[in-house]
């Protein structure tokens, strides 16, 4: 199946093209006369599998030009990366028609963001924390939404967000699609969609936790901190194919230890993130690293999901999940 075989309108199709995409993923291809049916949606599907365009591309083909302000589509995301990410991809699809669309999130200034969205917008991207201020402080309505989707509806649960997202639902009008997106179900998200979901589909990418074929998987058992730190070295500078590595620690005060360890010896190629860095410093980690500048990248699962880095070499779990699907 090509992109042209869906019902895509030319501004799709064009913005498409231009993006050399052809072919939609398995999700796409699923999702798609679902969501546009009108039926609520549970997608199961990792980062990578192409779940951001399965839920914009039938979005923006019912999307029709309105004067009104106020969204119809609301995009709710665990993090600001994901909120800019998946406001960029909008942008992108919606390069020849004029959807207007909006990202909102924490850690910046709350009045420059209700003026933007005072100013109109078709599809609202957000964080549940900040997309709730708008609405609590009378700058965001939501009185028109008839869409709204939930990526990564597992990590906003596992964060805490379930009583943002729950009191954002009561706000919304009676009648809207619910289009969650899930790695895993977990029991959190069953009651989660038992309390707001009707009849819905479920499509499926690959089944929960498996990795794409194309990954090689290898553990070392290595016994304690230093000696993870003194392989690491070793690996990086013995192995000139790790050129873009991305490392996962259990929390942010490991991150910070073994940045602290890691930066001395390979100088300004080791970035670091975590949700104690503030805004900016996180935006201008992910883009070094995205654009190469940095070697290795190192973070909590703050970035584990959703977040699209092109060319990662290598991926490695300095501290092991304690979920396998992680």
């Amino acid at each position: 199946m090509t992109f042209t075989d869906l019902n895509l309108s030319a501004a799709l199709l064009s913005a498409l093209q231009d993006l050399r995409y052809t072919q939609p993923t398995p999700i796409q291809e699923k999702a798609f006369p679902v969501i546009m049916s009108g039926r609520d949606l549970l997608g199961i599907a990792q980062t990578g599998t192409g779940k951001t365009f399965a839920y914009l591309l039938p979005l923006l083909r019912q999307w029709t030009f309105s004067r009104e302000l106020n969204p119809t589509v609301v995009v709710l995301v665990p993090t600001r990366e994901l909120v800019v990410q998946v406001v960029r991809e909008a942008e992108k699809l919606s390069t020849y028609q004029n959807t207007r669309v909006l990202g909102v999130y924490g850690g910046t200034n709350i009045n420059t963001q209700a003026e933007a969205v005072l100013n109109g917008c078709d599809l609202l991207v957000g964080t549940p924390g900040r997309l709730l201020d708008l609405a609590l402080n009378g700058s965001l309505r939501l009185k028109n939404v008839k869409k709204i989707v939930l990526d990564e509806v597992d990590e906003m649960l596992s964060l805490g967000f379930r009583s943002q997202l729950t009191r954002i639902m009561d706000l919304l009008p009676a009648k809207r699609q619910h289009l969650f997106f899930s790695a895993t179900v977990t029991e959190e998200v069953e009651a989660f969609m038992e309390q707001h979901f009707a009849d819905h589909a479920v499509v499926e990418a690959a089944p929960s936790g498996t990795p794409p074929a194309e990954i090689t998987q290898r553990a070392i058992p290595v016994p304690n901190f230093h000696t993870k730190v003194n392989l690491l070295r070793h690996l990086l500078n013995e192995k000139s194919d790790m050129s873009r590595v991305l490392v996962f620690t259990a929390s942010r005060s490991m991150a910070d230890r073994l940045f602290e360890q890691m930066a001395p010896d390979f100088t300004e190629q080791v970035g670091i993130i975590h949700s104690n860095k503030d805004q900016n410093f996180r935006f201008r980690a992910v883009r070094q690293f995205r654009e190469g500048e940095t070697r290795v990248l190192i973070a909590t699962d703050l970035v584990s999901r959703g977040i699209d880095i092109q060319g990662v070499t290598h991926v490695i779990n300095f501290d092991v999940p304690e979920v396998a699907e992680n």
